[in-house]
């Protein structure tokens, strides 16, 4: 059996999504896991969809990085909204909402924007992004609108759907990084970290 390399950097990922978890799985990095406990429904006064998901990804990566004062480590915090008609719209938290927000949604397009924020907790230093995806979404019936959302998986995903999983054959077509959908753009990611002077192969757990 090889022996598993761990990371050089100790990497916390500071939301309780298990797609943003399994996407940097993925992509070889294993994260710890800490949630933030941020209030998702208290912004304030924000100026559009992508500073909404910012403001939140940003307090989610402070407030994490705070119970880690005095330790070393990349914290990574955000947060995603769907831009649809106007509306900036999160978890719908509801049937009747998801219903609802399905029978407006089939057919048309929205964007969805996931905003990042990355502290390192020794230097202090915190640098930040938001990456947009254009999501086009499928002429669905009402009967596939009622099957999707009694299973209840877009009850607690931003835009009511998700892409990974049973909502992915209910998005025709994407414009731009497909893994910002899921909940976490990795190219971006790896820019954010390169402007802390991090080696993104540093965050690898890989096989010797």
């Amino acid at each position: 059996m090889k022996e598993v390399v761990q990371a050089s950097r100790r990497f916390v990922l500071a939301s309780r999504s298990p797609a943003r978890l399994v996407t940097l799985r993925a992509a070889g990095i294993e994260p710890e896991v800490i949630v933030s406990g941020v209030d998702e429904n208290d912004v304030g006064d924000v100026s559009g969809a992508a500073e909404h998901a910012l403001v939140l990804a940003r307090r989610k990566a402070q407030a994490v990085s705070a119970q880690l004062e005095g330790e070393s480590a990349l914290v990574l915090g955000c947060d995603s909204v769907l831009e649809f008609g106007g509306e900036v719209l999160g978890k719908p938290g509801t049937v009747d909402e998801a219903l609802k927000r399905w029978r407006r949604m089939r057919g048309g397009a929205g964007v969805l924007h996931t905003g990042h924020c990355v502290v390192q907790t020794d230097t202090g230093r915190m640098v930040e992004a938001a990456a947009s995806t254009g999501v086009r979404f499928a002429e669905l019936s009402d009967a596939e609108v009622e099957a999707y959302v009694a299973t209840g998986e877009p009850l607690e995903v931003a835009g009511a759907f998700t892409i990974d999983g049973l909502g992915g054959a209910f998005v025709e077509r994407v414009d731009g990084d497909h893994h910002n959908v899921v909940g976490v753009s990795l190219p971006l990611l790896r820019r954010l970290l390169g402007e802390l002077g991090v080696f993104w192969p540093d965050l690898w757990n890989r096989p010797r």
